[in-house]
């Protein structure tokens, strides 16, 4: 049963064998830390507070994460390892659904945050674990050094709530440092990748 439930997730656990998952997800907590940043910095009636351009904003983002993700990938690592095809909706629609999901549920924390002032950091500390649970699920059990990124973000997450009566901007310190871990982890996956695989040699 264990051979069996291996052999399904392996298309999914190959999804991140170059860091590019990673890197998706990591330059995704950037891009909401750089637009709930403009939107705690703009004024209340600026551009950045108008539904359409948070819609835009992350159809942009989704778009770089997609077609990005899939160049690294038709040109790099499907030539140095196969591909695996995946159905539209975990390509698609799911990415772009978690996407919408986090960023609203980010935009009401904020927004809730600044309005009522809270003194604590419950509840950004907590979708920190969330996150470093979620991260610890589905990569760190694949790769063992992977479980030091676990570990630093549920640290962070922890520290969060130690912090001093600042909500938004602890929250938004660790969304941030959630994506340099990311991308950090990402990149030293695709460093790795490299040097581990060999790129196909052109035929005479």
């Amino acid at each position: 049963m264990d051979q069996v439930s291996s052999l399904l997730n392996r298309p999914k656990s190959y999804y991140n064998v170059d860091g590019v998952g990673e890197l998706g997800i990591g330059f995704m907590c950037l891009g909401f830390t750089f637009m709930s940043w403009m939107q705690l910095r703009a004024p209340e009636h600026s551009l950045w507070h108008k539904p359409y351009t948070v819609v835009v904003f992350i159809l942009a983002m989704s778009g770089v994460i997609k077609y990005g993700s899939e160049a690294i990938k038709k040109r790099i690592t499907y030539p140095r390892t196969g591909f695996v095809e995946y159905r539209k909706r975990d390509t698609v629609w799911i990415p772009l659904t978690v996407g919408a999901v986090v960023a609203a549920a980010i935009a009401v924390l904020l927004a809730v945050a600044r309005r009522a002032q809270w003194e604590q950091v419950p509840p950004g500390s907590l979708i920190g674990l969330l996150f470093a649970g979620s991260y610890a699920y589905g990569v760190a059990r694949t790769v063992q050094w992977k479980w030091i990124v676990a570990i630093a973000m549920t640290i962070a997450s922890l520290w969060m709530a130690l912090l001093p009566p600042k909500a938004v901007g602890a929250f938004l310190i660790n969304i941030t440092l959630y994506g340099v871990l990311l991308l950090l982890s990402g990149g030293i996956s695709f460093v790795l990748y490299l040097r581990r695989t060999q790129a196909p040699t052109e035929e005479a």
